[in-house]
């Protein structure tokens, strides 16, 4: 089984001339060397076409960067400026996936652009929820989701490394996790789903295998 990931740009200013690297978490390696899974890095517009083919599944990983809101008809918070467009590799992996009818999961960055692909928006902002000190909260998970069947629980403790959350929910997608002051934790339609923690972080392979066994096998 190959599962495509897109990788995230990121520029360590002091390495030049060696500074910008496309990345992923090692987190997302260790878990799926466990699950025997291979993962394919997305990291160019070309050859999309034969990733989605290879590929069973389609991981949207979070992002330093974010979606910038140029595509959600908004002006950037003050002072953030976006040097990098992720969102436009982003649409077309999306893009091909959905037409092949292949399942999408999308982690923190990665289920804000599911949502604004969709034609929801996002808060650009919020407060207290970049806990970087590995601090976790509580989310309430809906009933009868994706969610209740992989933990079996009404509740779960989640980490939480994001400022900007979804504002106004794309309109095919239900919400399935609620933290406590509101906020919009996980969505899903069909065979996509999106959470805003880090499961990868959490090594919480449960929710990746539970991924793969509903949609996938």
């Amino acid at each position: 089984m190959n599962i495509a990931i897109v990788e995230r740009l990121e520029n360590y200013e002091e390495d030049k001339p060696f500074n910008k690297r496309y990345i992923i978490d090692e987190s997302y390696k260790e878990i799926f060397d466990q699950m025997n899974i291979l993962i394919i890095p997305v990291v160019s517009e070309k050859n999309l076409k034969e990733i989605a083919n290879i590929c069973d599944a389609l991981i949207l990983p979070g992002s330093a960067v974010g979606v910038d809101p140029k595509y959600y008809n908004d002006v950037p918070f003050p002072g953030k400026k976006y040097k990098y467009d992720e969102y436009k590799l982003d649409k077309q992996i999306i893009d091909l996936f959905i037409k092949n009818n292949k399942p999408i999961l999308g982690i923190c960055g990665g289920l804000q652009t599911l949502n604004v692909y969709f034609g929801g928006d996002l808060n650009q902002n919020i407060l207290n929820h970049k806990l970087t000190d590995g601090s976790m909260h509580k989310v309430k998970i809906a009933p009868n989701s994706f969610l209740s069947e992989t933990y079996n629980q009404k509740e779960i403790q989640v980490n939480s490394y994001h400022r900007q959350a979804i504002r106004k929910l794309a309109p095919n997608f239900n919400i399935i996790a609620l933290s406590e002051d509101g906020v919009i934790e996980a969505i899903e339609d069909g065979n996509i789903v999106g959470v805003q923690w880090h499961p990868e972080i959490l090594k919480d392979v449960k929710l990746f295998n539970k991924f793969v066994e509903k949609f996938v096998n």
